[in-house]
């Protein structure tokens, strides 16, 4: 590929890009203001966990399955078709609004297919990122992505509550199609370079065979492969403070929508921080150790985070922002050395598998999150998981081999030099 074509590449990655931003504005209101009204109509933990879970698990199973796909055929016809799709089940669901017979579970059931559709966008554009943008890039992209997405998605509920103080729900939700009309532009006008396989390939490799080695790939670097182990228990451990958020604002602090905006904002706000810090930055020293100790520390807002006094949400929102603050960090990390390790004729299964497996249990997480909740109560449920997620962290750390091949990756590296 000639300096030419990389750069026309890049170019045109920043287009897609920026339309997608919009997209992720609009579908970030339209799940605040869902998430919200599930939570005030049901009044119950249970139902809110039922939601998130519907949504997790047809996106999980969905995911290896797009990267197979990702990889054998057009990925630009696939985001059209899967993008397209999207936007007519949120139609539905404004419908629904505005004939007035919009129930909980028919909802529920609807964001169940929204959640199939991200299974097959998600790996799709993670496998067009090594595609379009340079490798001596894609550290600094990742960083850039997570910081425009991370302001993205600080703006969304502050602006998503707003327009529910004076506008009603069926209203607000005509946002998401609109900014995926504009999404679409760049999509239609850009060309997304496809990766070539090798005839006998195709004709030889079943699409099992095909995802054998994806899981084959990943377990040739074993480091990238603990890192996702660590990275499944923790979302699995985190999803009761993600999921029992909206209950926990407004029937344990007795907060309304406005609150929940603003811890949301905060929350995102840290993101947006802590992408700033992975665009800034060139290179991550130990970057195998800093994952570790960042997953470690990770759980130490939440801890803080249930002992605030009762309606303190200015606090709460500041304590979210450093949780926050360091999820870009870790996936910037994660990410980039994925990107950089992995060919890219096998990303979108790799990154398929990958997404898979770090959020394999998280459906479960957010199943169980309501029923324990209803146990224990959601401050303690949330106190536990954090507490748990660190001792793991430090476990997988001290008792496998990932420090051994930490030190053997910087041996190679000074080798090199």
């Amino acid at each position: 590929m000639t300096e030419l074509e990389r750069n026309q590449n890049y170019k045109n990655y920043i287009f897609l890009y920026s339309g997608q931003l919009f997209s992720i504005l609009g579908s970030s209101i339209t799940q605040f203001v869902i998430v919200w009204w599930i939570t005030v109509l049901t009044e119950s933990p249970v139902i809110l966990s039922i939601a998130s879970f519907v949504y997790i698990l047809p996106m999980t199973i969905t995911m290896p399955i797009a990267g197979v796909i990702a990889d054998r055929y057009s990925r630009k016809k696939i985001l059209l078709t899967v993008d397209s799709l999207q936007a007519s089940v949120t139609l539905l669901i404004i419908v629904l609004f505005n004939l007035e017979i919009a129930q909980p579970m028919i909802i529920i059931f609807l964001n169940g297919l929204l959640g199939i559709f991200q299974g097959f966008h998600m790996p799709t554009v993670s496998a067009v990122v090594p595609t379009m943008v340079p490798a001596e890039k894609l550290s600094r992209v990742n960083g850039a992505s997570f910081l425009t997405s991370g302001f993205i998605q600080t703006i969304a509920p502050l602006i998503a509550a707003m327009l529910l103080s004076f506008l009603p729900i069926k209203l607000v939700l005509w946002i998401d199609p609109i900014t995926f009309i504009i999404a679409l532009i760049p999509l239609i006008l850009i060309k997304i370079p496809k990766v070539s396989l090798r005839k006998t390939q195709i004709e030889k490799n079943s699409f099992f065979e095909d995802l054998k080695e994806g899981f084959y790939t990943l377990k040739l670097i074993p480091v990238v492969s603990m890192m996702l182990l660590v990275s499944m228990f923790i979302n699995f451990l985190m999803r009761p403070f993600q999921v029992l958020m909206p209950y926990f604002i407004s029937f344990v602090n007795s907060g309304n929508s406005s609150d929940l905006a603003l811890i949301s904002a905060f929350l995102s706000g840290g993101t947006l921080l802590g992408a700033l810090i992975t665009s800034i930055k060139k290179k991550w020293n130990h970057e195998i150790f800093t994952y570790f100790l960042l997953e470690t520390v990770l759980a130490i807002p939440t801890i803080i985070f249930v002992f605030l006094p009762k309606g303190t949400f200015l606090l709460m929102a500041i304590t979210c922002s450093f949780y926050g603050m360091l999820v870009p960090i870790l996936n910037t990390i994660y990410l980039t050395l994925m990107q950089i390790k992995i060919p890219a004729d096998k990303m979108g299964r790799v990154s398929s598998i990958d997404w898979a497996i770090s959020s394999a249990i998280s459906p479960f997480g957010a199943l169980l999150a309501g029923i324990v909740a209803e146990i224990v109560g959601v401050s303690n449920l949330i106190l536990y998981c954090a507490i748990i997620a660190m001792i793991i962290s430090m476990i997988i750390w001290r008792i496998t081999n990932v420090r051994n091949n930490r030190d053997q990756e910087e041996d190679k590296n000074n080798t090199t030099s």
